[in-house]
């Protein structure tokens, strides 16, 4: 029923978590990424440029016109692919690096909570100790506050190691 009403507390560290690791991927990952996309833009618009230069040159040589023209084509087309190709690829690594750093921050906040569960659970079970030991010094010292209790105490005892 928890996951269907999340506590407010849940959902202030789900929250807290979440930004940590949109921030970690602004900070690291997008900048890098967009950066190589800008300079593949670039070397794109160089590839295109140098083809623009060379539909010049076939201007001014008739005679091989039309092959230079289907040539400037099929390598345009061709970094266009591997510039897609690239992108794709890209995207696909940084969605992979991503996951992966995900998972990674969910098992430690999983393990950080084992811990913290453990660390209450022996905490818990020292005060419980603590407190049986507290409870059973002033059972003592009630029953042996008088001689007649202690002697009798005494006898019990006598009596419980002779039958055994």
């Amino acid at each position: 029923m928890e996951l269907v009403k999340p506590s407010i507390g849940l959902i202030f560290w789900m929250i807290i978590s979440f930004s940590i690791i949109l921030f970690l991927l602004k900070k690291f990952a997008w900048k890098p990424i967009l950066g190589m996309i800008k300079e593949r833009e670039e070397s794109i618009e160089s590839a295109l440029a140098a083809a623009e230069n060379a539909k010049l040159e076939m201007k001014a040589l008739q005679a091989n016109n039309e092959r230079i023209l289907v040539q400037a084509r099929a390598e345009r087309d061709q970094l266009l692919k591997d510039a897609r190709d690239i992108r794709e690829q890209m995207i696909a690594e940084a969605k992979g690096l991503a996951t992966k750093e995900g998972e990674r921050l969910l098992k430690s906040a999983r393990e950080n909570i084992q811990n913290e569960k453990m660390a209450a659970i022996t905490e818990l079970k020292n005060q419980v100790a603590s407190l049986s030991i507290d409870i059973a010094e002033k059972i003592l010292k009630s029953e042996l506050s008088s001689d007649e209790k202690q002697k009798s105490l005494v006898n019990t005892f006598l009596k419980d190691i002779n039958l055994n």
